[in-house]
């Protein structure tokens, strides 16, 4: 997700970095260039160039380029005979001697593409030994930059002192990672990059399933902790080469970022701040409290908390569930105190009038969630039903029952009485649960979230709900996809795409609530008039509200669509589609695709209730759409045809929610087709899996086993 990470906030200071491109970013895996990569990353340069960075490089890849050369040279000029014998390997000099020109040729095609001027500054280690050459290259940098030159930096391995400089690490420097933190220093960089093929520092080989990214190194803690794999396929060190040039520029001042050159724009987004790859800085021990827990730590937890509580029985689930209820109304005045301080706190900061709306627990919520706790409570058990049962050989029978997902994550915005119905439905389901609020509604959810797990029994443990409260967390657990089992993300479509774009984990929820009402032209008024007037106002925050009212064109100039309108006007914005702007003279709506979530609608006129129905499917989203109409037929059509999570006839769209519907809460609507669609109550946070019950059968290639495949009643 795109945010500056408080740890990165050193970026904004940064004027000259140094862009350090490892040979597995150059070339591809049959050790031909990257062309794309190669793209990519000269457009990067580019735009930092315009921003005004002082951009050096330090590129590696020129034995690899030579070698692949040379290798399909020797191909061509050896007889059938010759390729029989042994191969000798190519001498690292000669490869180098040969690359270095058809890779610098390939830099100056991108930039000269681009309008950027580039050099090439070739250099051994032992050039470092004289001072004079020092303090010429930095005079010769110095010009090249004023000049918005980019100076491409990499050893001259043709004529190193060394016998085999892809292997030797004796020197001064002895590869182009250590070179680019030689390099840090001398030239006195604001920041290093170091490019890999991995995303960063692993605390061992990327590969494996339990090592995890470390985002910010710290000798201290992660020295003795990290397991290196193999050395890079193509360059001379790999991870254990960039660590030490890191450490020793880091030391020295100069704060460095190993990251991926194959992610999309990576460098701009280490120098926006955001936190990827891995930092490594010298006052990077002081930055990390001891007491902090990680975002893996806090989801194991959480899974470890959840098993016990499906451990436990239906009534003893049922009682937390009631003590819950109880401690919130026991607490309200203080709940009530702790919302108003972000309600007062948000109002003072310029937050939309919607976006308050939804942070205020108003009057009698608190008594309202304690009730749909208690319904909920009362609900039966969902866990552990036997959903089928199956005879499949004679006494061997197999069984279909409901269990837990595991571990949720709920990242929401503005509304603190959804951390109460997500985290009684999560306790009621046998999950652990991870919640992420916005900053605007942190003193309500933190003192929300201390009320719910101070009702918890000690047998179970506070770390069943997790309250993640810095929003840096929220990129290291998108990437827990071992230990996290789904994502519900509730708020705008930015976040939703954002978490989306960033997880592997699989996601649950909707972006948007482009809800219709469409009035046909046999609609009773009266009742047209209270469903929209309902649907848009009773609260227009909400993802159900309606955004677009669909009028059939019969009704342009009819009493009843007159009385309907002059209501609206009195309360709501109006703006018109190309027809209605036209015919009722009201300001024109930007797109039909636009959820207000406040009062304010668009209306339109269209041919027929097909009409409607291809609106919707062209511009609604797919969440809550409903008919007026005395005609049955119609209804049918228009219920049967529209594909909407919920679809209502002569009903407010208000009532997609998981407490009207009889859920007892929701974890949120979901638009969605797969696992659960619409309001997402209980059922949805579960999953199932298979028992079986024998008497020592065992396959055998099926010899012996007659399958029945017979259902048998549920017990």
């Amino acid at each position: 997700m795109a945010t500056a990470d408080r740890t990165r906030s050193f970026m904004k200071d940064v004027k000259r970095v140094i862009i350090k491109v490892g040979t597995a970013v150059v070339t591809r895996q049959d050790g031909r260039l990257a062309l794309g990569r190669l793209g990519a990353l000269c457009e990067q340069v580019k735009e930092l160039n315009t921003l005004g960075y002082e951009v050096i490089m330090v590129t590696s890849g020129a034995v690899g380029v030579g070698r692949q050369r040379l290798k399909y040279r020797k191909l061509v000029n050896s007889s059938f005979a010759d390729l029989q014998k042994p191969q000798m390997e190519l001498d690292g000099k000669a490869c180098a001697a040969v690359g270095q020109s058809g890779l610098m040729a390939l830099y100056d095609m991108l930039f000269t593409q681009l309008d950027v001027s580039s050099s090439q500054l070739l250099v051994t280690d032992s050039d470092f030994e004289n001072p004079n050459f020092r303090e010429r290259l930095c005079e010769t940098v110095e010009s090249l930059l004023d000049l918005k030159v980019v100076p491409v930096f990499n050893e001259n391995d043709a004529i190193s002192t060394r016998k085999a400089p892809y292997e030797d690490s004796s020197g001064i420097f002895w590869d182009n990672d250590s070179l680019a933190g030689l390099l840090a220093i001398e030239l006195k960089a604001d920041l290093l990059v170091l490019l890999s093929d991995v995303d960063g520092l692993y605390s061992g080989p990327p590969s494996e399933p339990q090592s995890k990214l470390i985002h910010t190194y710290i000798k201290e803690k992660h020295h003795n902790e990290i397991t290196f794999g193999d050395k890079s396929r193509v360059g001379r060190g790999g991870m254990t080469a960039k660590v030490k040039a890191a450490f020793v520029a880091s030391n020295s001042g100069t704060p460095v970022v190993i990251t991926s050159g194959f992610a999309s724009q990576s460098i701009v987004r280490v120098l926006q701040g955001e936190k990827i790859g891995t930092l490594f800085h010298k006052d990077a021990s002081s930055w990390e409290p001891s007491k902090d827990v990680s975002a893996r730590e806090m989801a194991v937890s959480a899974r470890e908390c959840s098993r016990r509580l499906q451990n436990l029985s239906s009534d003893e689930r049922k009682k937390i569930l009631l003590d819950v209820a109880d401690a919130l109304e026991a607490n309200e005045d203080l709940i009530r105190a702790e919302n108003e301080a972000d309600v007062v706190a948000a109002q003072d900061a310029g937050y939309e009038k919607s976006l308050v709306a939804r942070l205020t627990l108003k009057p009698g919520k608190i008594p309202s969630l304690a009730k749909s706790i208690r319904t909920l409570a009362n609900m039966e058990d969902p866990i552990n039903q036997i959903l089928k049962r199956t005879e499949v050989a004679e006494d061997l029978v197999l069984e279909k029952t409901s269990c837990p997902l595991g571990v949720l994550l709920i990242v929401f915005e503005s509304r603190p009485d959804a951390l109460v119905q997500i985290a009684s439905l999560a306790i009621r389901s046998g999950n652990g649960l991870l919640l992420k609020g916005g900053k605007e509604a942190m003193r309500s959810n933190t003192i929300l979230h201390k009320v719910i797990t101070d009702a918890l029994p000690d047998n179970i443990g506070k770390k069943l709900i997790g309250l993640v409260t810095s929003r840096d967390e929220i990129a290291d657990l998108l990437k827990l996809d071992d230990v996290i089992d789904l994502v519900i993300p509730r708020g705008s479509n930015k976040l939703v795409s954002q978490i989306k774009a960033s997880t592997k984990i699989p996601v649950l929820g909707h972006a948007d609530g482009v809800c219709h009402v469409y009035v046909d032209k046999s609609a009773d008024m009266d009742i047209a008039k209270r469903i929209v007037m309902d649907a848009k106002i009773d609260y227009p925050a909400a993802c159900n509200a309606m955004e677009t009212l669909l009028v059939h064109k019969d009704l342009i100039k009819s009493p009843g669509l007159d009385d309907i309108l002059l209501s609206l006007k009195t309360e709501v914005a109006i703006y018109g589609g190309p027809i209605a702007h036209e015919l009722l003279s009201i300001p024109k709506a930007d797109s039909f695709h636009h959820e207000y979530s406040s009062l304010a609608c668009t209306v339109e006129f269209v041919d027929d209730v097909q009409s409607a129905i291809d609106h919707i499917h062209l511009y609604g989203s797919g969440h809550t759409d409903c008919i007026i109409t005395t005609d049955s037929k119609v209804a049918e059509t228009f219920l049967c045809q529209v594909d909407s999570a919920a679809v209502f006839h002569n009903a407010s769209t208000r009532f997609s929610d998981g407490a009207r519907f009889g859920l007892g809460a929701e974890v949120g609507i979901s638009t969605g087709r797969i696992h659960a669609r619409g309001p997402v109550g209980v059922e949805g946070l579960l999953t199932t899996r298979w028992i079986m019950r024998g008497i020592g059968q065992v396959v055998n290639g099926d010899k012996d086993v007659a399958y029945t495949h017979k259902n048998l009643p549920l017990e």
